[in-house]
């Protein structure tokens, strides 16, 4: 992975920068007005804000070959997250077909009881999320399924959708499934499993707290069976479509080990997706040309349960390709800023007042709050902050995890909290409980941007790089 660009960016003035920064929240915003509720893609407003940015450039008088480097270089930082997350499309589907990820969420659902709605809903989320990579599946299929359970026990439902939206997006940030997981270090410049590990010491914390409110929210009464039938629909299909032998869970615990020990991810899990095909001929006596296609185009559950099917109907390589696209117009965008000079200056004049570590980590996380809002995408609030404070945190002297950690920590979290944002506006319509109404009790994605900004300003769990001489790290 390079720490640096082989083309050194121009200098630039404010206004040229905020011209294609401007353009693309205008492409963004008219984009989604113009589908309204139905599905839209904010690849072609990317490319024309690329366009945009490549105008201005050459207006100010950047070359064409730098401004071409750049995009290849933009492009060549996100490789490795690319690679990565084709082999985690084969993974998620041979990992489904051998009923690894059925054989999880199946005793994941086993921590459902009445008195303990609301962190057994947050657990659970989290459990599935964790083995699928995706807060959107968890909460469009068990969080449907949890909704329906919560309002047959009278448990008010923004209480519910944030509880499952906390659990769902712990998982997001955790799971080297996900693909905003892979995509932030590649970003910022860190490996993987580091960065994963380095996310513990705000999630961790963050979850903890999260628990122990839905607890105390949770103790107060909400008890009954009405509705726990479609989670117990869910078990029995499960349960009769798959052969779901504890064996299964070992595959998950081989990744945690592969966490721990520090091994590369690209090899780490490509073997465990060969593990997954292999532990589906052997337990679920799929074919060897099945396995073929669904490595290729993902699992199709046929279980004749709607719910279940649509929770374990993906993966495949194929289903990385809009992804894959997305994040490479995304790094076309940033290397003809960067290659202009225009995130340097948007960085200049935000870190005129972020002089101290604290500070630098606090316009970080408002930075990720601001591209939510204003060019309201995920990934677009991970790879454009991402850019702009890569080199800051270097002259810093602070390891490249950092960074990346700070990236999901407020880009991926603060997504669904932001009605218009691509999340927020996802989880409304799939939870029916409006953004507003479920914020207050998002209290993961609430909790762990703040912890991140109370560690940054008492120095704590802030690491120096090892290859950069640089000062002390300052609160």
């Amino acid at each position: 992975m390079p720490n640096d660009l082989t083309v050194k960016p121009r200098d630039s003035s404010l206004l040229p920068a905020l011209i294609p920064v401007l353009a693309l929240i205008l492409l963004i915003g008219g984009n989604a007005w113009i589908h309204g509720d139905a599905e839209w893609a904010p690849h072609i407003p990317l490319v024309l804000a690329a366009a945009i940015a490549a105008i201005v450039g050459l207006s100010i008088g950047t070359p064409w070959q730098s401004i071409e480097n750049g995009i290849i270089d933009g492009i060549s930082i996100g490789m490795k997250a690319i690679l990565i997350l084709c082999v985690i499309g084969i993974m998620i589907g041979t990992w489904i077909a051998s009923g690894i990820v059925p054989v999880m969420i199946y005793y994941g659902l086993q921590f459902m009881h009445p008195s303990y709605f609301l962190v057994a809903t947050c657990v659970i989320c989290s459990v599935v999320s964790l083995a699928t990579g995706s807060s959107w599946t968890t909460a469009g299929t068990v969080g449907i399924a949890l909704i329906g359970v919560g309002q047959g026990l009278g448990v008010p439902l923004p209480m519910v959708a944030g509880a499952i939206i906390s659990g769902a997006y712990f998982g997001d940030e955790m799971s080297p499934l996900s693909d905003s997981t892979n995509l932030a270090p590649a970003v910022a410049g860190a490996e993987l499993f580091e960065h994963i590990r380095h996310m513990l010491y705000t999630t961790v914390p963050a979850l903890l707290i999260a628990l122990v409110l839905y607890t105390v929210l949770g103790v107060r009464g909400f008890e009954g069976e009405a509705g726990s039938d479609s989670i117990e629909t869910i078990l029995t299909t499960l349960k009769a479509s798959f052969s779901l032998n504890p064996f299964l869970l070992l595959p998950p615990l081989l990744i945690v080990a592969m966490v721990i020990f520090r091994l590369q991810a690209l090899p780490a899990l490509l073997g465990a997706a060969i593990i997954g095909a292999i532990l589906a001929i052997g337990f679920q006596q799929t074919t060897l040309m099945e396995i073929v296609d669904i490595a290729q185009g993902g699992y199709t559950a046929e279980t004749g349960n709607e719910t279940v099917d649509e929770l374990l109907s993906r993966g495949g390589l194929d289903s990385m390709m809009y992804t894959v696209s997305l994040v490479i117009c995304a790094l076309s965008f940033g290397g003809v800023m960067e290659a202009c000079g225009f995130l340097r200056a948007l960085a200049d004049a935000i870190l005129k007042r972020a002089r101290s570590t604290g500070s630098l980590v606090s316009a970080t996380v408002g930075t990720c709050l601001g591209m939510n809002i204003v060019a309201p995408d995920q990934y677009l609030s991970i790879i454009v902050p991402g850019r702009m404070y890569r080199e800051a945190y270097q002259q810093k002297g602070l390891h490249a995890k950092n960074l990346s950690r700070t990236l999901e920590d407020a880009g991926t979290l603060t997504s669904p909290l932001v009605a218009w944002n691509t999340c927020g506006a996802y989880m409304a319509q799939t939870l029916t409980v409006a953004p507003l109404a479920y914020l207050p009790y998002c209290f993961f994605n609430l909790l762990t941007p703040i912890i991140a900004i109370a560690l940054a300003y008492l120095g704590w769990t802030l690491v120096k790089s090892p290859n950069l001489a640089s000062p002390e790290i300052e609160r």
